[in-house]
């Protein structure tokens, strides 16, 4: 190598490592590229109010005279402001240094020498790539007006309309929509200017000699031609002879099926893409959530949580690898994701910030091996966050705790603290029975006792729950706020507490409306 190429190669390696130029590169990506930023908003707002300013001065100075100062600003302020963005758009499009790191790399392995000039030609080549692209292209022509002695210049003002591509989300997504039927649009732009070429000379040839034609020239009849395909029909040129209108009645036909085609394409490509763009819409919802709980999984466990959740204020967050499975959460009203909880992917995808933003993690996947996976991944992005997880079997605790979750949820060790807490007491048994048998829809749930339950059913033998198979397991009572296991037949009720029973869902829903019933009878 080269003393000249190892220069170069050193120059790339001390920039690529220095901090300073990684950070203020890093700080100019973000400003200008990544949404996730919290002052790109702020810019892309700036930008677009320099927009929107530049064209209202062009408009303003058709017919009225513009102060001096403000067309110094529209053609030499806003211009330089743009161009500096053009700038640092080609700044950070590649890394050079990167780009000759590389190269330097890949030779010194295969054991040859360093090429210089084929280093510079792929930086050449990447950079030539982004001075190309359209919407660099687009930035170039906003930049022009600044050569303000070309009047005819000072047009491209209007091409700084096309920035708002850049700086708004809801172009951009629809630029990303229409790009997916490139091949049809381009079937359609060859159809349509056949016809077009094809009736302009047609059109030329049988009208252009005939007097009373406004079909003069080739221009006459390809404006002619334009104007009855696109079915918009002036009236100011038109043809006269039996020939010309023939062809007019074709491409009128052909206009028509060229719209009906146009149409069906975007409506196509919308309703390809519909189900992507509300999950760019359901993901910029969720970065602008303050707090909420973020559920891994959703099964039957998970969706009895959520619904306990649902009643207080913070919103929850559903993540799961099933479609059917958040298909459902969808369907109780939940704000879900097809992603996979144990991906990294997935939380950069969303941007969510799991120190500030995640109230808590639950981990409820009815499998440890997935609830360790998930936990695992989060670990690996943030250490304090808590989390929360369900264990299925007790001999994967050890592995739970070592994977980093603050707190386990084992539905089978309820068993054993009911029993502790119940020994003999005649309740105790049939509860238990009923938790370990693994009937399907054998809950526990609460009953708010509310005012007017208070007033009708004072006492707990009033409560008829053997009749519906109902266990009463216990009442809080919210004035000595404390939980009272087994309580008697004459234990008071009084507005605020809470029953805990045990049963089928079915028949707890029935106990349910009994009571409101029977306050409805005794009414």
């Amino acid at each position: 190598m080269s003393f000249f190429s190892r220069f170069i190669v050193d120059i790339a390696y001390f920039i690529h490592t220095s901090d300073a130029y990684q950070h203020k590169k890093r700080f100019v990506y973000d400003l200008l590229e990544n949404s996730r930023y919290k002052y790109k908003k702020i810019f892309d707002i700036f930008m677009i109010v320099l927009i929107f300013l530049s064209v209202f001065i062009l408009i303003a100075e058709v017919k009225h005279e513009v102060p001096l100062y403000i067309k110094y600003f529209n053609v030499y302020v806003i211009s330089i402001i743009f161009f500096i963005e053009y700038i640092l758009r080609f700044w950070i499009s590649s890394s050079v240094c990167e780009i000759i790191i590389n190269k330097s790399e890949h030779d010194t392995m295969l054991g040859r020498g360093f090429s210089l000039s084929r280093a510079l030609f792929k930086v050449l080549k990447a950079k030539l790539s982004f001075i190309f692209s359209f919407k660099a292209i687009i930035d170039l022509l906003a930049i022009l007006p600044f050569f303000h002695e070309l009047r005819l210049l000072r047009l491209f003002i209007l091409f700084r309309v096309f920035k708002l591509f850049r700086y708004a989300k809801s172009f951009q997504i629809f630029a990303s929509v229409l790009s997916t039927k490139k091949f049809e649009f381009l079937i359609l732009l060859m159809f349509t200017s056949i016809v077009v070429f094809v009736s302009s000379v047609l059109v030329y040839v049988m009208e252009a000699n005939n007097p009373a034609s406004k079909v003069n020239t080739l221009f006459d009849a390809l404006y002619w031609s334009i104007v009855t395909i696109s079915t918009v029909g002036y009236g100011d040129v038109t043809a006269v002879t039996t020939e010309g209108r023939i062809v007019a009645m074709f491409v009128i036909i052909a206009g028509v099926s060229v719209l009906a085609f146009t149409t069906s394409i975007v409506v196509s490509a919308f309703t390809e893409k519909l189900d992507e763009i509300k999950e760019v819409k359901t993901i910029d919802d969720i970065r602008k959530l303050k707090r909420f709980y973020l559920i891994c999984g959703y099964e039957h466990v998970a969706q009895e949580v959520a619904k306990k959740l649902a009643n207080s204020m913070t919103s929850i967050i559903v993540l799961d690898e099933d479609e059917h499975r958040i298909a459902h959460a969808k369907k109780d009203g939940l704000v879900a994701l097809n992603y996979d909880p144990g991906d990294m992917q997935s939380y950069k995808k969303i941007g969510i910030d799991l120190s500030t933003q995640v109230k808590s993690v639950l981990c409820l996947r009815e499998s440890d091996v997935e609830n360790v996976y998930t936990t695992l991944t989060i670990r690996s992005m943030n250490k304090d966050v808590n989390i929360v997880s369900l264990l299925m079997d007790d001999s994967n605790r050890k592995k739970l705790t070592f994977a980093g979750v603050n707190e386990i949820l084992y539905p089978k060790g309820l068993v054993g603290m009911i029993a502790k807490e119940l020994i003999g007491r005649p309740v105790a048994f049939e509860v238990i029975h009923a938790l370990r048998n693994e009937y399907y829809g054998v809950n526990i749930e609460e009953i708010l006792v509310d005012e007017r339950m208070s007033q009708k059913i004072i006492y707990v033998s009033e409560l008829d729950n053997a009749k519906f198979r109902i266990v009463l397991l216990g009442i809080y009572k919210k004035d000595k706020k404390r939980f009272f296991f087994n309580p008697l037949d004459g234990t008071a009720l009084e507005s605020g507490d809470y029953l805990l029973v045990i049963g089928k869902s079915v028949f707890i829903k029935e106990f349910e409306k009994h009571l409101h019933k029977k306050i409805k009878n005794e009414k």
